[in-house]
């Protein structure tokens, strides 16, 4: 669909403004805790049934996937009537009607490089939330080496068999599916890398979740043992399956950079200083040194999420992220983290809390969202392997021996 000009744009706003005043739940004007999170997926448990409907709704017209192409499922949006979509869905304060790896992830590589036959398998399931994902990328010796994968994929005649392990695997033991970087060339190193789909339920797989320091549990350790795979399942040629994975790498840091990695327990970082400090005689955060590093944070955090903006609209006006959002996710792990920090030091001895009456239930989720951030420099590649793809790629900048 091409872009419209102003008129015609005008009044695409004012249809959408008036579906989402008739078609928004209003039970969802709440705020959206960790739990309410809609992932879908066959094993996925609503606790709000507004929240399903909200899908289904948004799902039904393509809006899960706006810009994507209609043939799939997706909204089939212009650039200009997607980012007119988003400013009244931010107007209202819509939750996202879904979160998933195949929409950030997945689904924009399958447009990319997968075949016809597949994208009408995959994408229209990934767009109405049936289809909950996880990714099989690193291993116990594969993590910031990526390339060093050993999970072995063997032709069998009729089918690959897979046998191997990957580890840090998001929400495994929830995911319908996995998209699995395996090896099928040993003499090889990037060259030998191959993509491939394949269902959680089949025979030989198993996931383990890890638990955390934060206590929770959203990372798992899965096994492979003699995993059968149809020969269609694989996306892109075989032996080619490094440059989908670099490729999906970018859209995953693009995501995680978006997503600011969470919500800080639903506390806002200055009305905790706020209350645990209290106010000098002009209204203000009664510790100068603090207040000072928190009106810097804020400032850095305004201008991260407008580069953050500006990185988006150039992904959409080109064919996808580029090495940059190296640049971003670095940054985005690194505010998070301080963002934590400033969060506990303002909440005292608050900040120390596990579980008991003492504390309250948003103060300790702030503390074990703390301790979760920790691993925020580590997912989705680490800092330092973001910061040598900057010097690289982004700097241009030669290895020195």
């Amino acid at each position: 669909m091409a872009d419209f000009g102003g008129t015609d744009l005008e009044a695409f706003r004012a249809e959408t403004r008036a579906w989402l005043a008739e078609n928004y739940p209003a039970s969802l004007n709440a705020p959206m805790g960790e739990d309410d999170a809609p992932w879908g997926g066959r094993k996925f448990t609503w606790k709000n049934p507004d929240a399903k409907l909200w899908l289904d709704r948004m799902a039904a017209k393509g809006w899960t996937a706006p810009m994507w192409p209609k043939e799939y499922g997706g909204g089939g949006l212009s650039k200009d009537e997607n980012k007119v979509l988003e400013q009244e869905l931010r107007r209202i304060r819509a939750r996202p009607a879904l979160m998933s790896f195949g929409l950030w992830m997945l689904g924009p590589v399958l447009l990319e490089y997968a075949t016809e036959e597949q994208k009408q398998k995959f994408i229209p399931s990934i767009i109405k939330g049936e289809t909950r994902w996880c990714q099989g990328y690193s291993e116990p010796g594969a993590g910031s080496d990526l390339a060093a994968l050993q999970t072995k994929c063997e032709d069998k005649g009729d089918h690959f068999l897979i046998n191997g392990q990957k580890v840090w695997t998001s929400y495994a033991d929830q995911a319908d599916w996995i998209f699995c970087l395996v090896r099928t060339d040993t003499s090889k190193k990037h060259e030998g890398i191959s993509f491939v789909l394949f269902d959680m339920t089949t025979p030989g797989v198993e996931a383990r979740p890890i638990k955390l320091i934060s206590g929770s549990s959203p990372f798992c350790e899965t096994f492979f043992d003699n995993v059968k795979v149809p020969k269609d399942q694989m996306v892109g040629k075989l032996n080619g399956g490094w440059e989908i994975a670099k490729r999906l790498l970018q859209y995953e840091r693009q995501n995680i950079s978006s997503s600011g990695f969470g919500s800080g327990g639903g506390l806002d970082l200055v009305e905790v200083a706020k209350k645990e400090i209290g106010l000098d005689e002009q209204g203000r955060i009664d510790d100068g040194d603090l207040r000072a590093r928190i009106a810097a944070h804020r400032m850095d955090a305004h201008a991260f999420m407008l580069t953050v903006r500006r990185a988006e609209a150039e992904s959409k006006a080109s064919k996808g992220p580029s090495a940059a959002v190296s640049i971003i996710k670095y940054a985005a792990a690194k505010m998070n983290q301080d963002r934590f920090e400033l969060m506990v030091e303002a909440m005292g001895l608050q900040g120390l809390g596990w579980e008991g009456e003492g504390f309250a239930k948003d103060e300790l989720a702030v503390t074990r969202g703390w301790l979760r951030s920790k691993g925020n420099s580590i997912e989705g590649g680490t800092s330092e392997v973001n910061l040598n793809v900057v010097a690289k790629r982004v700097l241009g900048l030669l290895d020195h021996q």
